[in-house]
């Protein structure tokens, strides 16, 4: 049976800076290995495959995808099949040499490789309609596991121990989470989502078909160049953040989100005496393959 527990994440305080403070929601420390915002999508979802009486799971990603991870992970922890459509061909000859198919694929899940072309059409009726006709009674969740389910599992990030907070950050991938987050969020509260992607601007359609509130604003200057884009600056916040201050960000999301968030304090963006929460949202799974890219450039690593 599957069966996730009802969970409150632990607030911790973080700094002080120009009489603003930050805490953070240490939805990264929910589950060792199906983490953060991925636990809150994956949780209505499991249980609507699950009454469905379907005979597997598929779903969409990247090389280096938090969602592939975290739904290969939840397949073995609950026994369930899953399948993995991956994005490139080529990958499927390097899936020992990349940390995240190569723990997919130890806990048991199959993968489907198509070009980047055919991804684009994930989709499309069409498509999905010949995954059925090769995969039998399958349960699709697309990528970055967002859909209606998703978003009333990240409903539950926020509660009253989070109430007293004047503004609420979390990092914006596929634009589930902050829905969620939106939704459930104090009329007081100002919402705001830092994109990891360079061109975001269909990020608030994609919020609209979810939420119609509008205490929300998307930063979208601090993506570092684009989706799993990096530089010297971001590795050495990286890591000098975690010295400081004993906490882990990850390269693609929270780290970029966290720059950002310092960069408007100093900025003055925020009223003095203001609280702000932010939210870890897990994906620290990414480091190491991060870290492989790094080292064949010969970069500094994220420790």
């Amino acid at each position: 049976m599957i069966s996730f527990p009802d969970i409150q994440s632990e607030v911790q305080f973080l700094f002080e800076l120009t009489e603003i403070k930050v805490s953070v929601l240490r939805e990264d420390l929910i589950h060792p290995l199906i983490s953060g915002n991925k636990f809150r999508k994956l949780k209505y979802n499991l249980k609507a495959f699950e009454e469905g009486n379907f005979d597997a799971l598929l779903t969409f990603g990247g090389a280096y995808s938090n969602h592939i991870f975290a739904t290969a992970a939840a397949g073995k922890e609950f026994g369930f099949k899953t399948i993995g459509v991956i994005r490139g061909e080529e990958i499927q000859y390097k899936i020992d040499e990349n940390p995240t198919l190569k723990f997919a694929k130890e806990c048991g899940m199959a993968f489907k490789f198509v070009s980047r072309e055919n991804y684009r059409q994930k989709t499309n009726p069409e498509f999905l309609e010949e995954l059925k006709k090769e995969f039998g009674q399958i349960y699709i969740l697309q990528e970055g596991g967002t859909n209606s389910l998703a978003i009333k599992g990240c409903e539950e990030i926020l509660g009253n121990h989070t109430k007293e907070f004047d503004c609420i950050c979390c990092a914006v991938g596929t634009g589930g989470t902050i829905s969620g987050i939106i939704n459930s969020s104090e009329d007081h509260q100002k919402v705001l989502g830092f994109p990891a992607l360079k061109d975001s601007e269909f990020l608030k359609d994609e919020i609209k078909k979810y939420s119609r509130r509008s205490n929300f604003e998307l930063i979208d200057e601090f993506h570092f160049g684009g989706f799993a884009k990096t530089n010297d600056e971001l590795i050495d916040f990286i890591n000098s953040f975690k010295r400081n201050f004993g906490l882990t960000l990850d390269p693609i999301y929270t780290a970029k989100m966290m720059y950002g968030i310092i960069e408007l304090i100093k900025r003055g963006n925020f009223e003095n005496e203001s609280s702000i929460l932010v939210i870890h949202t897990g994906g620290l799974q990414g480091i190491d393959a991060m870290n492989q890219r790094l080292k064949r450039k010969n970069k500094t690593e994220i420790e």
